[in-house]
């Protein structure tokens, strides 16, 4: 959530008749805001507004069948689905005035199941987001028992890395959800502008979700929805992890098994069992997600692409990880291993829990080799390395690509070395005997 405000005196005022538009889509309020509303949305600037009010005052306005928002379509500055989405936010916008106790300022984002606005808690002079769930899921139970659930839960944790709740509740027929408004961007955000984030500053964004998510594990809750949109960052450099909206209570087994058999996560970073549908999800789902996301921050790549949800998730299952140092080579051996061992489709060799992830971010920070997550073999290049052998060719190029791979230190690779070639002489005797 970004805390660029626009300059109300640097937008020229309108006032419009009756709009032209269809009847029940416009409202005077909205047409008097609608020069505002496309200002502050960057679909024109304030000079080509200026240039519009004197067009309109040039033909008379609606006196010759015309208004604002025809004149922004007709030169193609807007579409229609635009004007709508403005006018159900501004609607959205002018009843959630009405949250007594906080004065909206504006808009700060919008998804499928709520917009964030930025307001002001006049108690305490401070600037908060509020969650406002659609007034088209205020019938609908499970919309408002998850909304209200997220904000039990985030109100049970109380730590610096996790987005703080403040209040819930209900004003006229909106549900609305008060937390710490994060003066910053997502960590998605920063993929867009970057393509693809340094291993320092990865680093740091891990630990810091990691130490989020240890929190969290200890009160009880598996967050299910770690991902880049989730995870804030401040302007300051702290970060924050956000969204409860999926959590749920280890303890909560009436509705696990009320959710077994159903996916619940977003598919690029989801975890395998998670995919499965497994009552039984532990931290290392968490630990998983965030793996994907920080493989994502680094690469610029997803883990698992595919041409649709399904096809994203069979790979979650079935597909082997390509090693991020092999797709980044500038990425040190330690941390890719840490980010393997995360993505461990077999939670049992996959990390417990997020204090043994901290143990092994802290190693490789210090120049350490991490204690947990152990080099993978590349058999291919063993494989290399056999033939060299055999054939007496130099063999210094292959342990190079060995080392490179992030399989580990030299010792590790000799005594892999070793143990290979006493297998092998053991079968060649076994066959020269038989």
């Amino acid at each position: 959530m970004s805390d660029q405000t626009n300059n109300e005196s640097d937008t020229p005022e309108l006032s419009t008749p009756k709009s032209t538009r269809s009847p029940g889509a416009s409202t005077f309020g909205f047409d008097t805001m609608l020069g505002k509303l496309v200002v502050e949305n960057g679909f024109i600037t304030p000079e080509e507004l200026a240039e519009c009010n004197t067009l309109l005052e040039e033909t008379g306005g609606s006196g010759s069948g015309h208004t604002l928002s025809d004149l922004l379509i007709n030169h193609n500055y807007v579409t229609n689905r635009q004007i709508d989405r403005l006018q159900s936010d501004f609607d959205t916008r002018k009843s959630t005035q009405r949250i007594s106790g906080y004065k909206i300022i504006r808009k700060l984002g919008a998804g499928a199941m709520a917009t964030v606005f930025l307001a002001l808690q006049e108690s305490l002079d401070r600037p908060v987001a509020i969650k406002v769930l659609p007034t088209k899921f205020s019938s609908n139970k499970e919309f408002i028992d998850r909304f209200y659930k997220e904000g039990r839960a985030a109100a049970k944790l109380n730590h610096p890395n996790i987005v703080q709740a403040y209040d819930v509740g209900l004003s006229g027929e909106h549900h609305y959800f008060v937390m710490e408004f994060v003066d910053g961007i997502t960590a998605f955000d920063r993929l867009e502008e970057e393509k693809q984030v340094g291993e320092k500053e990865a680093i740091s964004i891990l630990r810091q979700v990691a130490c989020a998510l240890e929190h969290a594990h200890e009160a009880g809750f598996i967050h299910r929805d770690v991902k880049p949109k989730n995870i804030m960052i401040s302007s300051k450099g702290d970060v924050k992890l956000a969204d409860l909206g999926l959590a749920r209570a280890m303890s909560d087994v009436e509705s696990a098994e009320a959710e077994a058999g159903r996916a619940y996560g977003t598919p690029y970073y989801i975890s395998p069992e998670q995919i499965r549908g497994k009552v039984d999800i532990t931290p290392a789902a968490d630990i998983y997600s965030l793996g994907a996301t920080i493989y994502h921050l680094v690469t610029g790549k997803v883990p698992f692409p595919g041409k649709n949800p399904s096809d994203v998730m069979h790979r979650h299952l079935k597909q082997d990880l390509v090693p991020p140092d092999h797709v980044n080579n500038s990425l040190s051996a330690g941390f890719s291993q840490i980010i393997e061992m995360m993505m461990t489709k077999d939670v049992s060799r996959r990390y417990q829990s997020a204090r043994d992830l901290i143990e092994d971010i802290d190693a490789v920070v210090s120049g350490d080799q991490p204690q947990f997550a152990q080099p993978t073999l590349d058999f291919s290049l063993l494989s290399e390395v056999a033939k060299s052998t055999s054939s007496g060719a130099p063999v210094a190029p292959q342990i190079e690509s060995f080392q490179k791979s992030g399989s580990g230190d030299l010792t590790m690779m000799y005594l892999t070395f070793l143990g290979i070639s006493v297998v092998i002489n053991l079968i060649l005797i076994a066959i020269i005997l038989t």
